[in-house]
């Protein structure tokens, strides 16, 4: 119990449980689980994860891992190819589909299933579509030039390339709808106007839809490429991180070391990837509070 002097004489405070109103006390009681769910699924794991990862001798190992530093880079390039690549042709697909005819809504139907449908059918599909020998590609190959296909994924470079497409093909439908409801908000009046001024096309674009759209594109942009480092599927559905663990990025590294029984570095190869999402989610917040 908390003591307040008033003059000479000491007085003391009501407890906390006399100074609550009945909605503060319901609000503390409803809020309890919410509080109890957060602590044990995201304080506890994200915890135990760093503890497990204290060990600088961990970070050290990590370091002359040859496979760790192909991961790193295969991440970045990860990133730099498949997150420009993608919001690029979402930022051109978005206007395509805002048009108002019935053959494109039907289309777009068909367009945002790879999205819609999981990823373990989807991506193991293309997988077995790759197969060297009774993959569908190279039988096409073979009845077309009578000739033996390649092996699509055993070269590094066409594998990450392969796991890139699948990445962009998997997730580009929902970048799309997020900025044709961005083209949507923009009001019809600019556009007649711009037209009866005589505006191409591409000044249309310029002036009118980039300037009105350049916030949002940003901001998806940022949001992507904090989901794309965590992008496990992509890899992992596909290539396994093969051959020869050569396709590796830090989302599926960790799998690696599990597999190696060597938990230490895995928990240290994915907070290695902090360094890359703090400062995107402090930009993206930063931008989110204007």
């Amino acid at each position: 119990m908390a003591i307040t002097l008033s003059g000479d004489h000491a007085i003391p405070s009501p407890p906390l449980s006399a100074r609550l109103t009945t909605p503060q006390v319901w609000g503390i009681v409803l809020l309890a689980p919410y509080l109890l769910v957060f602590l044990a699924f995201v304080v506890y794991p994200v915890g135990y994860g760093l503890w497990l990862a204290r060990h600088p001798a961990s970070y050290v190992a990590l370091w002359h891992d040859p496979i760790f530093a192909r991961a790193a880079v295969n991440t970045l390039i990860f990133l730099l190819i498949g997150i420009n690549v993608k919001m690029l042709i979402a930022l051109f697909l978005s206007g395509f589909f805002a048009q108002q005819r019935t053959w494109i809504k039907w289309l777009s139907v068909l367009f945002i299933l790879p999205w819609a449908v999981p990823s373990i059918p989807t991506i193991l599909s293309v997988r077995f579509m790759l197969n060297p020998e009774w993959g569908v590609i190279n039988q096409l190959i073979f009845k077309f030039t009578a000739e033996d296909g390649p092996n699509w994924l055993n070269d590094p470079s066409v594998a990450l390339g392969m796991a890139i497409g699948v990445h962009i093909w998997k997730s580009l439908p929902f970048w799309t709808l997020i900025l044709m409801t961005g083209r949507l908000a923009i009001s019809h009046d600019l556009y007649e106007a711009a037209e009866v001024d005589g505006a191409s096309w591409s000044q249309k674009f310029r002036y009118i839809t980039w300037p009105s759209m350049q916030t949002l594109y940003i901001t998806c942009t940022l949001l992507s490429m904090i989901w794309t480092l965590g992008d496990f599927n992509s890899v992992y559905l596909l290539t396994g991180g093969g051959p020869a663990d050569l396709t590796h990025v830090l989302a599926t590294l960790g799998i690696r070391y599990l597999r190696l029984d060597q938990l230490s570095l895995a928990m240290a190869s994915i907070v290695c990837a902090l360094p890359f999402v703090l400062p995107l989610v402090y930009f993206m917040m930063k931008r989110l509070s204007r």
